[in-house]
C-alpha cells in the first residue's frame, strides 16, 4: 500500500504578550490633579451658597409686606369710642350719608380731617358695628363703621386726644356700635385744650381746623 506522509496542522505559537502598565505621563497627571482641585473648589462654593437665603430674597420678601389697618375701642371722657390701631381717635361727619359709599369731605376739609385709609382688609377688636371700606376719589380705601366714613382730626396730636369732638356741631366720635356720640361727656377732663370753633364753614371745619 502506498503510504502518505503525515501532515500535522499545528497553529503557530502566539506571540508572547507583554503586560502593559498604564502609567500616566507628566501631562496627564497634571490634568488629573487640576480636575480634582477644581471639583473640590466647586463643592466648597456650592456648600457655602446653599447654607442660607440670599440677602436679595430677604429684602424682596420684606418689601412685599402690606400694612393692614385696625380699629378698636378706647376709654375717653366721652365713654368708649372708636380709635385706630395706635389709639388715635376716629370721627364721623354728619354731612356724609351712612351707607352711601362716598365721602362729602374734600379739599380744605380733607386737609383738616384726613380720611382713615388702609391697605388690605381692616381688622376690628371690640367693635360691634359693621366695618367696611369705600373707595375714595384718589383710589384709596377709606374705612367705614356702621356705613359712616371714618376720619382723623389734624389737631389730634397723640392717642387719646379728642379735640375734634363736636367741632361745628357736625364732627363726632363714635361708640363701638358705630353710633355718633353727640351727648356731652359725663365728666370733663381736668385740663382740656382749647379749640377755636367760633366760626364754622360749610364743610364743618372751624377756622382753626384749616
Amino acid at each position: 500500500m502506498p503510504t502518505h506522509p503525515l501532515v500535522l496542522d499545528v497553529d503557530p505559537q502566539p506571540a508572547p504578550t507583554r503586560a502593559v502598565t498604564d502609567r500616566p505621563g507628566p501631562r496627564r497627571l497634571g490634568a488629573v490633579l487640576l480636575t480634582v482641585t477644581l471639583c473640590a473648589g466647586l463643592a466648597a462654593c456650592g456648600t457655602s451658597a446653599s447654607s442660607g437665603p440670599s440677602s436679595s430674597t430677604t429684602s424682596t420678601a420684606a418689601a412685599g409686606t402690606t400694612a393692614v389697618g385696625a380699629i378698636s375701642v378706647a376709654s375717653s371722657s366721652h365713654g368708649s369710642i372708636v380709635v385706630d390701631g395706635k389709639g388715635r381717635t376716629l370721627y364721623m361727619f354728619t354731612k356724609d350719608t351712612s351707607g352711601s359709599g362716598a365721602s362729602s369731605c374734600a379739599g380744605r376739609c380733607a386737609q383738616a380731617w384726613p380720611a382713615f385709609t388702609v391697605e388690605g382688609t381692616p381688622t376690628a377688636t371690640g367693635i360691634k358695628g359693621d366695618v367696611g371700606v369705600l373707595t375714595t376719589t384718589d383710589g384709596k380705601k377709606q374705612v367705614t363703621l356702621g356705613g359712616w366714613p371714618l376720619y382723623y382730626f389734624a389737631k389730634d396730636a397723640a392717642a387719646g386726644d379728642v379735640l375734634g369732638q363736636d367741632v361745628g356741631k357736625v364732627w363726632f366720635v363714635l361708640d363701638p356700635s358705630g353710633t355718633p356720640v353727640t351727648a356731652s361727656p359725663s365728666a370733663a377732663p381736668s385740663v382740656a385744650p382749647s379749640v377755636d370753633t367760633t366760626s364754622v364753614d360749610d364743610n364743618g371745619g372751624s377756622n382753626g381746623g384749616y
